[in-house]
């Protein structure tokens, strides 16, 4: 189990020196395609993703992970993603970005945060999480969508092995559009594994609809 965890935990390492391959249970994931039911609150904001491939809508759940998604937006009004890719793609995993130019440059980031991996939300499809090295507290910038039911990937206890990766908002518009991302050709880019071929580049990411006061 202990082997395991550490293997996963390196397929969502933000950093160039320890990205890996995705652990076997996580490659040979079923695909599942009915999604989860979405919970919208108009309490929550929700970002527009404009891809290479298209549009991805997500809800962010402030209610939830007001950590994680003050993070997230404080990048977004800054226009951090913009011109950033997916540099982790892996079929019936998740896709991961934030991090990287299209060049594999990893981009400077703010401080870490906490890990709200506890709040209770589930890494099931369709489902945005911070992406963290093994340290449980380490997230910045980057982030993943779950493609699958990643039960493995949730909370289950206080230990570094058991933390699991906080989940902070989901996919309401554009699942197709992360569908057609996850199955782009990758290969290797010096260190980097399951980097797409041709490069899958967020244009843009902004708010559109503004949290509740």
């Amino acid at each position: 189990m202990k082997r395991a965890f550490a293997a996963l935990t390196c397929a969502l390492f933000s950093s160039a020196l320890l990205a890996a391959e995705a652990t076997p249970a996580a490659a040979d994931a079923k695909p599942q395609p009915q999604e989860s039911p979405v919970m919208s609150t108009n309490a929550n904001p929700i970002v527009k993703m404009t891809t290479s491939l298209g549009e991805i809508t997500i809800e962010l759940y402030a209610d939830k992970a007001p950590v994680s998604v003050a993070n997230f937006l404080a990048y977004v009004e800054e226009s951090f993603y913009d011109g950033t890719i997916f540099h982790r793609v892996i079929p019936n995993f998740m896709i991961q970005g934030g991090g990287f130019t299209a060049d594999m440059r990893q981009k400077a980031t703010k401080a870490q945060i906490r890990n709200e991996a506890d709040n209770g939300l589930k890494n099931t499809r369709g489902t945005l999480a911070m992406a963290r090295t093994m340290v449980v507290d380490s997230a910045t910038s980057q982030f993943f969508i779950n493609t699958v039911d990643n039960d493995f990937l949730n909370f289950r206890n206080k230990s570094p092995q058991g933390y699991g990766y906080a989940v902070f908002g989901k996919v309401t518009a554009g699942m197709e559009v992360v569908d057609k991302i996850a199955q782009v050709q990758t290969g290797n880019r010096g260190m980097h594994q399951n980097v797409p071929v041709e490069p899958v580049t967020i244009l843009k990411v902004e708010r559109s609809q503004p949290a509740a006061q």
